[in-house]
């Protein structure tokens, strides 16, 4: 007896759960490429005018990686947990880059790269790249953990 089966009816839950690290892995590349794009944005904004605003798509892929990731963590809960804390910090860079990319456009500076949430976006791809591609490595993995 599952103790959350009261809480959430996980019937539907066996059926995407198994889908779900390809999904996180899709959103986790979709947001890379909106990342660049909204830095393209922004620098474009910064030259026009006093702040920059948030890219709705870029804003899209944050919120739906964090849903994925808590729907993981139903579904896987240690592996669900440890790519939601990824996934979190990553959120949270980036709402401080963007802070940081309002101060640069306020004093005319130049709009900077947003560092932070690069490197903690390339480690959620490192890790949910490992959940939804681990066929590809598995012979050579069991190789070196069973011996």
């Amino acid at each position: 007896m599952d103790p959350l089966q009261f809480l959430v009816p996980l019937g539907w839950l066996s059926a995407v759960g198994p889908v779900l690290p390809y999904a996180i892995f899709v959103m986790t590349v979709a947001n890379l490429a909106t990342r660049h794009l909204a830095h393209r944005r922004h620098v474009e904004q910064g030259q026009d005018a006093d702040s920059v605003e948030a890219y709705d798509p870029h804003v899209f892929t944050n919120v739906g990686l964090v849903l994925l990731c808590f729907l993981f963590i139903l579904d896987s809960p240690v592996s669900g947990t440890i790519l939601s804390v990824l996934v979190l910090a990553m959120f949270i860079a980036d709402l401080f880059e963007l802070e940081a990319r309002n101060v640069e456009a306020r004093n005319d500076m130049d709009i900077e790269a947003p560092k932070s949430s690069i490197a903690a976006s390339l480690v959620v791809l490192v890790w949910s790249s490992y959940y939804a591609l681990f066929f590809v490595i598995e012979g050579i993995w069991n190789q070196f953990v069973v011996a």
